[in-house]
């Protein structure tokens, strides 16, 4: 613990220090990038907004249901480039608070103790230093690898980023090839040691199938690095396997398309980030997309289905799907209507968890586009629900439904 509390209190330091490097730089020299949100909110019966997931569902909608102020701030700069071989350096710090103070330090530092900070990428890219693979990218350090998201849930459905190394987008003349190996270090489920969990992806991408679409396939094979000590205290050591399919249509009723199809064994069901989930299997379907229904109305969509079978009876299954069409009064306002369902069934037949949520908002936003951002919103949430619920805030958790009010800031850049 006191190895994390040191790296996490480290933070803001090398946030600092970046911060300086950047402003004495001339202003071109340096890539700023960046994500926010952030704001304020109430629940109608009195006390902090609260913020509303089905127990066991692998995410919640995010439309006026975000309880946290968090913050990433990206710098990056070329540090080379000769005869098409070009050094890349790339930083980003987050940071996350329960948005309840003005001044909210790291945890364990000073009165408002609810923040923490975290690296979440530190890397270098070197690109065209092969000369055998013309178009290559060879990276190690921590970063973001090719990250699969729902954007109106949150919902990381292919995610193994971390500390690593690999090399990406090799041309093979069907697709791109890319090649990883990452760590996400878990807790052992008895000696209470870190494990090493070990991740080997590969992918095939920008395989082109059809009229505006693509394939990509990937193969995951998730390893627990145990110790001796932690082999003979019997720590889990699951080594799994992910596979994916998915099908990206472009040009899709004014935007697109994706479906993804998954399958996982043991210590791959968590994704790779924690490789002592137990054995078992789990299928996965996710398609999404973003439709233009017409020249003042855009819609995204998603459907999940996830069944999770498990040897030791953990496992569920999770059905979720949700909408959020966006009419556009003008350049810049927007109203929006977020729509989203979760149903859990638990494998160990516990009690089924149900929860609808509904949210209005009205926007202003820097263009009309569905991903415009930044963006400025007020919105009203109301959400009700049967059997267990993962509640932030003050609504009380015996009650049935909620409904909270509040203004949030969104933007990347």
């Amino acid at each position: 613990m006191s190895q994390n509390k040191n790296k996490i209190s480290a933070a803001p330091k090398v946030l600092a220090a970046m911060v300086a490097a950047m402003i004495s730089m001339p202003a071109a020299a340096v890539d700023f990038h960046g994500y926010l949100r952030s704001g304020i909110g109430a629940t109608s019966d009195g006390g902090d907004q609260s913020c509303f997931q089905a127990a066991g569902a692998g995410a919640k909608y995010r439309l006026g249901n975000e309880c946290e102020t968090y913050a990433e701030i990206a710098l990056g700069k070329e540090l080379y480039n000769e005869n098409g071989r070009t050094f890349y350096v790339d930083s980003m710090i987050a940071y996350v608070s329960d948005q309840a103070n003005d001044w909210e330090a790291t945890r364990g530092e000073g009165p408002f103790n609810n923040g923490t900070s975290s690296i979440r990428q530190f890397n270098v890219q070197a690109k065209n230093v092969i000369d055998g693979l013309p178009g290559a990218t060879l990276w190690a350090g921590k970063r973001y690898y090719k990250r699969h998201d729902v954007h109106i849930n949150d919902f990381y459905y292919w995610d193994v980023s971390g500390p690593g190394a690999g090399i990406e987008d090799i041309e093979t003349g069907v697709g791109k090839l890319s090649l990883a190996w990452t760590r996400n270090t878990s807790t052992g489920d008895l000696t209470e040691t870190d494990v090493a969990s070990d991740v080997l992806d590969i992918r095939l991408g920008d395989i082109k199938v059809n009229q505006d679409g693509a394939l990509e396939l990937g193969f995951d094979y998730g390893s627990a690095g145990l110790t001796e000590a932690q082999e003979l205290a019997g720590d889990s050591d699951e080594d799994g396997y992910l596979f994916t399919v998915e099908h990206t249509q472009g040009n899709w009723f004014g935007g697109f398309n994706k479906l993804a199809l998954q399958y996982a064994t043991d210590g791959m069901i968590g994704g790779g980030h924690n490789n002592a989930t137990g054995s078992g299997d789990m299928f996965r379907l996710v398609d999404q997309g973003v439709v233009q229904l017409s020249d003042s109305i855009e819609m995204m969509y998603v459907g999940i289905y996830e069944d999770q079978d498990m040897d030791n009876n953990s496992g569920r299954k999770w059905t979720s799907f949700g909408v959020r069409p966006v009419f556009k009064w003008n350049d810049v306002m927007s109203t929006a209507v977020e729509l989203g369902y979760d149903d859990v069934d638990p494998q160990n037949g516990g009690e089924d968890s149900q929860l609808t949520k509904l949210t209005l908002a009205q926007q202003w936003s820097a263009g009309t586009s569905f991903w415009a951002r930044p963006q400025i919103r007020a919105f009203v949430t109301y959400a009700i629900w049967d059997g267990p619920v993962w509640l932030t805030g003050d609504v009380d958790a015996g009650e049935d439904d909620g409904l909270t009010f509040g203004i949030q800031a969104e933007a990347w850049w």
